[in-house]
């Protein structure tokens, strides 16, 4: 089942001509929301339409768009205001919005601004950050590599989403530079472990779902329920450190080793603006308990890949794979987050865990690509088993219909690790 209205008619077109291109990530089907500055001026809203940047915080100080009424959503420099709003306010802004686009009955006279000339920020205050396990393909390929293949997955991941409480105060905008970090390391064979800078240091191609509307503490949440408190989506890069985290992950799961930087795409693609991608969840091996059953099809078919660029030399596109493979749905992963009375609040980010697909070309991480450095990735000038300092990542996201709709990019570029004595 989808909620389809007039945002979503392929025939529309804006009078931001770079808009109807069939190449361009930000359609007026899209319209997704961030926060940008120009020069050293301050953080404001706005909404990514073609090559512009359309400043929605010019059009409330006009009087042109209220949201909030009286109160101004757009005027803090993130979008938790409008995110805390009402869902019926989310979709009735989207439509305003791109009723001032649209080519026939829209308004010329609208600020706007180059995306070239802007700088992008982090679009909102992360009020906490969950990262969930749920590709069976990619828990698959690492329990078959640390354990073994009749063994790969663990008794509970068939029943239950995988998760962790990771760190909010790290969750970065793409193109924020990303050191390696620093951590206790052991080899099987050291006697004891010493500290060091990561060896290993991965990637995790993911999606971050973000929470709009809350639960009241000790109030779960349904399935439909949970899928309409998503805002929306960006894409999510969770670096990972694996020496270190194969060292300190028993008994309680990952640390330090994730706890260093997690990158995500600048544009938040709204909930509304995927509706015509969404898709079923893969057909289930065992049947999930009542609580965690969906009756609607909660995935998205968003084609993503992932690219890098040694220093100097040219991107190499490492990975191809599609959300539609994800075992459990974002709102699955928001139902079991709340199902314990747990309270979501207005800029948790639920990242989906690694999205790994069928094929090796698909898999969503290094530890995968390479098997574990056994088999070395080409990129341009050589081979990588894992990122080397100053490489760039850069993950790309777009689901294509009639039209097609994007993420933008969220990349990162490794620095030396930082010595300070440890």
């Amino acid at each position: 089942m989808t909620r389809l209205n007039k945002t979503h008619d392929p025939a529309r077109t804006s009078w931001v001509t770079s808009a109807n291109k069939a190449d361009t990530d930000f359609p007026i089907q899209n319209l997704p929301y961030g926060v940008f500055s120009i020069s050293d001026g301050p953080r404001r809203i706005g909404v990514a339409i073609g090559d512009r940047i359309l400043d929605l915080t010019a059009l409330e100080e006009a009087g042109k768009l209220t949201p909030g009424g009286a109160e101004k959503v757009f005027a803090d420099g993130v979008l938790n205001p409008l995110m805390a709003l009402a869902q019926d306010v989310w979709s009735s802004t989207r439509a305003a919005i791109a009723d001032l686009l649209d080519a026939d009955t829209g308004d010329r006279s609208l600020p706007l601004v180059a995306q070239a000339e802007a700088t992008l920020h982090l679009p909102i205050f992360v009020r906490s950050f969950t990262d969930f396990y749920a590709s069976r393909e990619h828990a698959t390929n690492v329990g078959t590599m640390f354990r073994d293949p009749d063994n790969a997955l663990m008794p509970n991941w068939l029943h239950i989403p995988i998760g962790y409480n990771g760190r909010a105060s790290t969750v970065v905008a793409s193109g924020t530079p990303i050191h390696r970090p620093n951590g206790q390391l052991k080899r099987p064979d050291d006697a004891a472990p010493r500290f060091a800078p990561c060896q290993k240091l991965d990637i995790e191609l993911e999606l971050g779902a973000i929470v709009g509307t809350g639960n009241v503490m000790g109030r779960p949440v349904t399935a439909a329920q949970a899928y309409d408190n998503i805002f929306g989506y960006v894409l999510l890069n969770d670096w990972s450190a694996r020496d270190i985290q194969v060292w300190e992950y028993q008994p309680l799961g990952p640390f330090q080793s994730k706890a260093f930087a997690s990158t995500i795409s600048p544009w938040v693609v709204t909930r509304e603006a995927l509706e015509p991608f969404r898709t079923p969840a893969p057909d289930r091996i065992k049947p999930l308990l009542p609580y965690l059953q969906e009756d609607t099809p909660n995935n998205f078919d968003i084609h993503m890949e992932v690219s890098l660029a040694p220093e100097g030399k040219s991107a190499t596109t490492i990975c191809k794979t599609n959300y539609k493979h994800m075992y459990y749905s974002s709102a699955v992963q928001l139902v079991h987050h709340a199902s314990s009375g747990c309270a979501m609040e207005t800029g948790d980010i639920l990242g989906s865990g690694t999205i790994s697909g069928p094929t090796k070309d698909s898999f969503g991480s290094m530890l995968e690509l390479s098997w574990n450095g056994r088999d070395p990735i080409e990129v341009d000038g050589g081979t990588r088993t894992f990122l080397e300092d100053r490489d760039t990542i850069t993950i790309t996201g777009w689901c294509e219909g009639a039209y097609r709709i994007g993420f933008g990019n969220c990349e990162g570029r490794i620095l030396p690790a930082v010595d300070f004595g440890g």
